[in-house]
């Protein structure tokens, strides 16, 4: 079978994970400062926290920015749950933006016309979450145009997009955002198991990021009401999100070859962008104002043009050892968001993409002869 996703483990990783295990620190350690300040060097932020997951650096974004009983927080119906579920644990109400047809991601100009009647109704959001779906950008320069018009807080959900560019420069340097958090889950672009981390030009927000990953602790003299070696103080309620020493010590090692991994998949990108060129189907386009890193790649089955379905295709993909999948069953179409109040229909962008779905194998080892492979049974699907 060859999967959709898959992580690319050298030796170097191995060995930088070793020397860790090796070491007096393989929890809260040097590494974890390294990896932050190594990440947001390379994406041109002021300032990173690693956590344990992007869903807690989600979570703790939200609290940072204040989100809390009452709020209203609006992100992308194509996205996975986290991206919505991070508000509710905050007590507040989420509400979603349909896509663009064409990019997949939050429209813009659906954004501003949503923004324009909450405005007259008194039910303007706090936050927004964009989503960066499967690498590319949104367009954020717009969006943050908006947030400074309508007066609120941005996130970006940049999970699928370490490494892409957007208007001259790297995603996650928070130009345009409050915060950005990345994942580093073993299907990401870059892995340290399990892991995330936000980014953030403000030094308050990092600093109310530091304590909310651990329990609300400060061990800093300077900000405690008692003095001794041993103290520490939970001025705040925070949570257990620390990632670990070794995990930080595999981002690092990780991060050094990270232009590599986003070269290779943006040829990989590029080679079925030709091989596909076509079929009854449509690939992912791509805006002008930045480069994707292509975390996924998805293809939409025209089943009108193809004769064929969606699921038809997706099955026999897969009985043809073709481990593809979908991304992403819109949010508001959940069973828990059903009974929150969304119902079918409300999101028709989102929904029409999601009837045509299907992500192909796209990672860093994934071979030329492989990708063929690929391609070929694709082409058997449609009947081509």
């Amino acid at each position: 079978m060859i999967p959709y996703g898959r992580q690319s483990i050298s030796d170097a990783d191995i060995a930088a994970v070793e020397e860790v295990l090796r070491s007096d620190w393989i929890t809260q350690g040097p590494s974890i400062d390294r990896f932050e300040q190594a990440l947001a060097a390379y994406v041109g932020a002021q300032h990173g926290v690693a956590v344990a997951n992007a869903t807690a650096a989600l979570h703790i974004a939200c609290l940072a920015l204040g989100v809390g009983e009452g709020s209203r927080v609006w992100t992308s119906p194509n996205t996975f749950l986290a991206s919505a579920n991070c508000a509710l644990y905050c007590g507040a109400s989420v509400d979603f933006v349909d896509i663009d047809p064409a990019t997949y991601n939050m429209s813009t100009a659906a954004l501003a016309a949503k923004l324009e009647q909450a405005k007259a109704a008194g039910t303007l959001p706090d936050v927004v979450i964009p989503v960066h779906f499967a690498g590319q950008s949104c367009d954020m320069e717009a969006i943050g145009a908006l947030a400074r018009d309508y007066g609120f807080r941005v996130i970006e959900d940049a999970s699928h997009a370490v490494g892409a560019d957007y208007r001259g420069g790297k995603v996650g340097n928070c130009r345009h955002s409050d915060l950005t958090v990345f994942s580093f889950h073993p299907v990401k672009i870059l892995t340290t198991g399990e892991g995330g981390m936000l980014m953030t030009n403000s030094a308050d927000l990092h600093r109310s990021l530091q304590r909310l990953r651990s329990h609300g602790m400060v061990r800093d003299p300077a900000m405690q009401q008692e003095q001794g070696a041993w103290i520490y103080e939970q001025q705040e309620l925070g949570f257990n999100y620390r990632i670990t020493d070794i995990q930080a010590a595999l981002g690092l090692s990780q991060l050094t070859r990270l232009d590599a991994f986003i070269a290779r998949r943006r040829e990989l990108a590029a080679r079925y962008d030709r091989l596909l060129a076509g079929l009854p189907l449509a690939i992912p386009y791509q805006a002008d104002y930045g480069v994707s890193s292509w975390h996924l790649y998805p293809i939409w089955i025209d089943e009108e043009k193809a004769g064929r379905s969606r699921r038809g295709v997706f099955d026999a993909l897969r009985a043809s050892g073709i481990g593809v999948n979908v991304h992403y069953i819109p949010v508001p179409n959940q069973p828990y968001y059903q009974r929150l109040g969304f119902v079918p229909g409300q999101f028709p962008q989102a929904e029409r993409y999601y009837n045509g779905a299907i992500s192909l194998p796209m990672y860093y080892s994934l071979t030329d002869a492989e990708q063929d492979q690929v391609v070929a049974a694709v082409r058997q699907a449609l009947g081509q």
